[in-house]
């Protein structure tokens, strides 16, 4: 199944109480996605591109979703599949920049993003899938353990470039 498909049938299948799909991102959403990542942190170095998203959108191992309704972007999340070897050719998944617009939570949105998630990461026989999140976002750890992420299993450690850069 392709992974266009996979995220068809999640937002098909998905229990939401609004309506909208979950896509793949295309460059015209370049935007919207800065948006919604401004909600999230404030770096004057964020950047999103239209070619990045357009070189994402064609990547099999990525894949950048939104959730789109009322002609508008109201959630994003990236998910990448890593190749391991400690399961024969399963990959692992990581999930990065889980974010709906402030004014649009509690309506489901989150709920259908990661399921879209799930069905691309069933579909590439991952053998497990994990996120980061940032200490202070405790709603969200909530969400996520909801969502059956468990926050007390593993440990995150984080080094951001500014910190390995000569």
């Amino acid at each position: 199944m392709e992974s266009t498909d996979v995220i068809a049938t999640a937002t098909a299948t998905a229990t939401a109480r609004t309506s909208g799909q979950v896509r793949r991102a295309a460059a015209s959403d370049a935007g919207d996605v800065a948006r919604l990542y401004g909600t999230l942190v404030s770096n004057p170095d964020m950047q999103v591109l239209p070619e990045r998203l357009t070189q994402l959108a064609a990547d099999a191992s990525t894949a950048l979703l939104v959730f789109e309704d009322d002609g508008g972007v109201h959630g994003t999340v990236l998910v990448s599949l890593c190749a391991d070897a400690m399961f024969g050719q399963r990959p692992f998944a990581v999930i990065e920049n889980v974010v709906v617009d402030p004014a649009r939570r509690g309506c489901g949105i989150g709920g259908r993003l990661l399921s879209a998630v799930e069905d691309f990461c069933r579909a590439a026989h991952c053998t497990k899938i994990m996120l980061l999140s940032t200490a202070s976002r405790e709603h969200a750890h909530v969400f996520f353990e909801r969502s059956g992420y468990s926050g007390g299993v593993k440990r995150g450690f984080v080094k951001y470039s500014r910190d390995f850069y000569d």
